[in-house]
């Protein structure tokens, strides 16, 4: 594959700027915005409790639902969601019930991705977090990957997204990237999220078909990137 050239500017407006601690706070919150503006970047990324968020401008606001386990019933997800768009997201990042996608249970993570869908509405963008590195070290393997990405599908997401950072699997891969991006073929966009620290492994998601970024250290990501081409 032919490598792609990427300015800073590019990349930032592929950015969810992201601050999902437990520990954060309103302050914290304020910070996130203002650097979030500073960067150039696309979107932030909260817990739905810091909702709603003031002097955003132009920055997209995207929250995280039945986060970071999945293991919340789907009507609480749908109900965290759908609160979260009347305060302002414009984006909802929910978690499937994982441990359906290792029993094998696609079903169930239908169900779960229509049941957020349902109650959130079709204004707001929603973005499945499938958990790549815990499914590709199931006995499911990859299939895993490729249903739960059918299923975020057939259930209305727009996006499909790796990971949530938290998992003691790990984060994004390139291989995950690579498979989700090849399964909804440009149907629904690929957010590659959890462990992305550095340049290099942007740009490698990006070229495996990420068309979005999870970022913590956004700063350090962009720095690593050329102002120019």
């Amino acid at each position: 594959m032919a490598t792609m050239e990427l300015t800073r500017d590019a990349v930032a407006r592929l950015v969810d700027h992201t601050l999902l601690k437990p520990e954060a706070t309103d302050a914290d919150v304020r910070e996130l915005v203002t650097e979030a503006t500073e960067l150039g970047v696309l979107a932030v990324c909260v817990s739905p409790s810091m909702l709603p968020l003031r002097n955003t401008g132009d920055l997209v606001v995207a929250v995280v639902a039945g986060f970071p386990s999945g293991k919340h019933h789907s009507l609480i997800k749908g109900s965290e969601a759908r609160l979260a768009v009347q305060q302002g997201a414009a984006e909802v990042d929910m978690v499937i019930d994982v441990g359906a996608a290792v029993a094998g249970d696609f079903n169930a993570v239908l169900a779960d991705v229509i049941t957020v869908r349902e109650a959130m509405g079709d204004t707001a963008v929603l973005k499945v977090i499938i958990e790549s590195a815990a499914l590709l070290a199931s006995p499911q393997g990859e299939t895993a990957v490729v249903e739960c990405c059918r299923a975020a599908e057939r259930g209305g997401a727009n996006f499909v997204k790796t990971s949530t950072g938290f998992h003691p699997a790990g984060g994004a891969s390139v291989r995950a990237v690579e498979l989700m991006a090849e399964t909804v073929g440009g149907r629904l966009g690929v957010k590659a999220s959890g462990g992305i620290r550095d340049a290099d492994t942007a740009h490698a998601m990006i070229e495996a078909g990420a068309t979005r970024l999870g970022l913590s250290g956004t700063r350090a990501v962009l720095d690593g990137f050329p102002v120019s081409s």
